[in-house]
């Protein structure tokens, strides 16, 4: 049976230094998991890995959507299954990177086709979003789904508006209908592993990445996209570090504010991370950041023995 690595894991945890590192062990190519990082133009916010950072591993599905489109986890799947089986073919091991729980799902266990769309549906609930704010229909959802409202943001309109679409259609809650789905790579056998720390040094690493975008110039990136014509309605906008700074461009609140807000979501987005992945089954957790010489020896040699034992 082939393999497939994911490095999974919070924010801040160091996800992308562990992913190289096991790309070089086991002559790999990443595979990014991570929803943002799809998106072309928006880089500094979603702390991409710059291409002359990358050691020349290959690195599939970053910026291949332009900001204005749509990009679902169900898209998502079909596209990370077929870079898998192309990253095989050419002898390779895939590994999957980033923070996305509901995209590593859509990709190890499947989706649910789910209703077609309900116009009428979709028209009330953003009517009631216009009214009384998208947090709102966030705590309808909180309500009749809370697994879909603690992966999904609290402005994040559309996940909103489609979760409570299938609520409302079919009866059950969203993550009620995952046990009905059929995985892209079901001949493919995944090893999965997760990085966690302390609440403390979270915060230490989200604060010090924080002031590392504005140095690296994230306010001028937005600046740069805002002239090319990108909507400040486009999606990567209303997401994490975005939308604050946006806000801040605004007057909103000074820069200080502006990192402090960004630090403090970050720390809740974690957390909300580190929910959701607890609730995977097989993944093997390990204590410490991943660009730690210690948590880099600790995963290779449980990977190691796992890809013996499969060899045996």
């Amino acid at each position: 049976m082939k393999r497939l690595l994911a490095v999974l894991g919070p924010t801040a945890t160091g996800k992308s230094a562990l992913g190289l590192r096991l790309a070089e062990r086991y002559d790999g190519e990443i595979v990014n998991c991570d929803s943002t990082a799809v998106y072309r133009g928006f880089d500094i916010g979603t702390d991409k890995v710059l291409p002359a950072d990358r050691r020349g591993i290959p690195h599939h599905l970053i910026d291949i959507v332009d900001p204005t489109e749509e990009y679902t986890a169900a898209q998502f799947a079909r596209d990370a299954a077929a870079a898998v089986r192309a990253i095989h073919a050419r002898g390779k091991m895939p590994i999957l990177v980033g923070g996305t729980g509901f995209y590593f799902r859509a990709l190890t266990r499947g989706l649910f086709p789910g209703p077609g769309a309900d116009a009428a549906l979709r028209a009330r609930l953003n009517a009631i979003a216009a009214r009384r704010g998208v947090t709102r229909l966030h705590r309808m959802l909180q309500r009749v789904d809370p697994a879909s409202a603690q992966r999904v943001q609290p402005r994040d309109l559309k996940r909103i508006v489609r979760a409570l679409e299938v609520y409302v259609l079919t009866g059950k809650p969203l993550t009620a209908h995952f046990a009905d789905t059929e995985a892209p790579l079901p001949d493919v056998g995944v090893i999965a592993v997760a990085l966690r720390l302390p609440a403390a040094q979270i915060s230490e690493r989200v604060t010090r990445r924080v002031d590392e975008q504005f140095a690296r110039g994230l306010l001028e990136e937005m600046r740069t996209l805002l002239a090319r014509g990108v909507p400040e309605t486009a999606r990567p906008f209303g997401g994490l570090v975005y939308r604050q700074a946006l806000e801040y461009l605004h007057g909103v609140r000074g820069e200080a504010e502006t990192r402090a807000l960004i630090a403090q979501e970050n720390r809740r987005y974690a957390r909300r991370q580190l929910i959701w992945f607890r609730k995977e089954p097989n993944l093997t957790w390990f204590d410490g950041p991943g660009d730690a010489p210690s948590t880099i020896a600790a995963v290779t040699r449980f990977i190691d023995e796992r890809l013996l034992q499969a060899s045996l």
